[in-house]
This record gives C-alpha cells, structure tokens and sequence, in this order.
C-alpha cells in the first residue's frame, strides 16, 4: 500500500493567485535573482495557474497559457497557439524539492492542455533543467537563449 502524496494539485482560483505569486516570488526573486518586474508579468493575467498545497501551506506553482496569450508572448517562435499550450513558471519551494512534486505539476500542466483540447506544450526550461523535462518526455529545440532573466534557457517541446 502507498501512503497518499503530501500534496494536492489544483487550479488556483482569483483568491489564491497570490499564494502562487508568493512561490515564485521565494524561487525566482528570492533564490535566483530574477528581478521581479521580470517575474511577475502582463501574461499572468491570462494564465491558469495550478497551486500544490500541503498540509502546511503553499509548495509549488505552475502556469499553463494557451490561445493567444501563447500567440502574444511567443510570437513567430514557431508555437502554434490554437494546438500548443505553454508551461511557464514552474516553482517547487525548497522543502518540496525531490519528492517528485516538479513532475506532478508538470503532469498537471499536460492535463489542462488536454482539457483544453490542445495536443502539445511548449516551454522554455532554465538549461540546467534540461535533463528534469527530458526524463518527462519534452525535446530541446533551437540554440540557448537569455529570456531576460539573465539565467539561460532553451526552448523544449512535447506532442500530447
């Protein structure tokens, strides 16, 4: 018998986005130094975003874009905004790290994507992130970028 998973994973209602601000805020501004103007920005709004609790609070975050807010952020990039969904801003506190929370929030992200109907999803993984997204199924593509973090990353996809 498996003991259940210390987590639940769920949309974030309007309520509970800043629980998932708050994640990202501790990973990214916090931890690696990502100015937060950069963090926290305009496509938040369109998101869903998908919130792990336990039993003491908040422990990670993700979100998912998809139609044109996918369209407006990547553009020309080659994202097909009516098929591709993007997964962005995956945030695991320290705490969480290591008991398989990343991979259920990145299973969830493919789960609304395959609610809304959508047969990929696109991402643009920190590179030393790059072997995590592998071992999920997702295939770099194009050369190593700087999204503005100053961190570097390299754009990844995967066919639902």
């Amino acid at each position: 018998m498996t003991s259940p998973r210390p987590y639940v994973i769920r949309v974030a209602g309007e309520a509970d986005r800043e629980r998932c601000f708050a994640v990202r805020r501790e990973v990214f501004v916090r931890e690696q130094g990502v100015p937060e103007e950069v963090e926290l920005d305009a496509y938040d709004a369109d998101a869903v975003h998908l919130l792990a609790e336990g039993p003491d609070g908040p422990l990670g975050t993700a979100r998912v874009l998809h139609g044109p807010a996918v369209d407006r952020k990547y553009g020309a990039s080659g994202v097909d905004g009516s098929a591709t969904a993007a997964l962005g801003r995956l945030a695991v506190r320290g705490a969480a790290r290591g008991t398989g929370l990343g991979a259920a929030l990145v299973r969830a992200v493919e789960e609304q994507a395959r609610l809304l109907g959508l047969g990929g999803v696109h991402l643009e993984a920190q590179t030393s992130a790059l072997a995590f997204y592998e071992k999920l199924g997702y295939t770099a593509h194009g050369p190593v970028f700087d999204e503005g973090s100053g961190i570097p990353h390299q754009a990844m996809h995967k066919l639902l």
